[in-house]
């Protein structure tokens, strides 16, 4: 799945505009190297997204095409 989806779709970003233009603008990391809105998120990624000040960094457990509000929190752990 696409990384601009993914983050829509667990709704870390929320909506796939919003973070089509923070991975153009180098605002989101994968595995700690910037990373484009067409990379192909896997199990086990380590995402980092530098929303102002605040930094959220999140492992992907599930890559799912459509999750509900209630599942969403489950595609994904926080970390630190």
């Amino acid at each position: 799945m696409r990384l601009d989806k993914y983050l829509k779709i667990s709704r870390l970003i929320k909506r796939r505009t919003v973070a089509n233009e923070a991975c153009d603008a180098g605002r989101v990391l994968v595995n700690g190297k910037e990373a484009r809105a067409s990379y192909n998120v896997k199990e086990g990624d380590v995402l980092e997204i530098h929303l102002g000040e605040r930094v959220l960094r999140a492992r992907v457990l599930s890559v799912a095409e459509y999750a509900k509000k209630e599942e969403a929190s489950g595609l994904y752990t926080l970390l630190e």
